[in-house]
């Protein structure tokens, strides 16, 4: 049974915390919810590999914001004006269009949008559900365009952080690679940076890999609108959750040679997070022949 590699996307910065202690609560967190997803998924009697987290949060804290970075508490209206529009790209992504002149009354034209696709999504719920998720929503787009800045906006970092992942893949010889959210981008271009590294599957969950505001910024660079698959990866597997408002465009967008895109529903108030995705019952079956030898 070989090891895993997780890799973690926004929201992940542990204060207080070491890198190597950071990265050993999270793999931990990341056992007890895969648990629960072959629970699910009637695979009980599979034993768990060993989960190793590829941490690279505080390598974006370091000099980037780090009043700001991960720690998910941003506001839409502190958004730059680039980001901006970065953020309209995604909602547009997603079903919500720009409102007309005085629609969006007291509320900023972002806030009001993001209020729109929480209706769309999620109309039944409560009214203080609908306001929480809403919430929830803002600081997830703000904290991933922030996150994403912090990773694409220098290159020693960038660097820096794929050498993280690399080290992880190659010191403990895993084969799987799980990459949620950021990390999915992280991995992609870790594994096209380190041709050397050779993984039976590629599993990314939620991933907004497929967003052009997002494919812009990759290294390698997408020719004529298609992403390349790494050369070390045999199977490539996405899946997104049907209410991920972050995993958009659906099916990355038909831009990257991925072999099966599914979907799963963690629930409509945990619709991004990696413990979310891998305690669903699809995500641990995708796993599960890669747990035996």
């Amino acid at each position: 049974m070989g090891t895993v590699v997780l890799v973690h996307g926004i929201g992940n910065l542990v204060r207080g915390a070491s890198p190597e202690r950071a990265a050993e609560l999270k793999a931990v967190a990341a056992a007890d919810r895969l648990r629960k997803g072959l629970s699910a998924a009637g695979l009980s009697h599979v034993p768990l590999p060993e989960l190793v987290m590829a941490y690279y949060a505080h390598q974006l804290a370091d000099d980037y914001r780090p009043e700001r970075q991960s720690a998910g508490t941003g506001a839409l209206e502190d958004l730059t004006s680039a980001q901006e529009g970065e953020a309209w790209e995604w909602l547009e992504a997603a079903g919500v269009t720009r409102p007309r002149e005085g629609q969006a009354g007291m509320l900023s034209p972002l806030r009001w949008a993001v209020n729109r696709l929480v209706e769309q999504r999620a109309g039944d719920a409560p009214p203080a559900a609908r306001k929480r998720l809403a919430e929830l929503l803002s600081r997830l787009v703000v904290a991933t365009l922030q996150d994403t800045d912090a990773y694409t906006s220098r290159p020693a970092r960038r660097k820096a952080v794929r050498e993280t992942v690399a080290r992880a893949v190659r010191e403990h010889g895993a084969r799987v690679v799980v990459a949620h959210s950021l990390g999915s981008v992280v991995a992609y271009e870790t594994l096209h940076a380190h041709q050397d590294l050779e993984v039976d599957l590629l599993l990314t969950l939620g991933s907004p890999l497929g967003l052009p505001a997002l494919m812009r910024k990759l290294d390698p660079e997408p020719l004529d609108g298609r992403g390349a698959r790494p050369p070390g990866v045999r199977h490539w597997v996405n899946i997104a959750d049907v209410g991920d408002l972050l995993a958009v465009p659906r099916e990355l967008g038909g831009a990257f040679p991925v072999d099966v895109h599914a979907t799963t529903d963690i629930g409509v108030f945990d619709p991004h997070t990696l413990g979310g995705y891998l305690a669903a019952g699809l995500t641990a079956a995708a796993l599960a022949p890669h747990f035996v030898d």
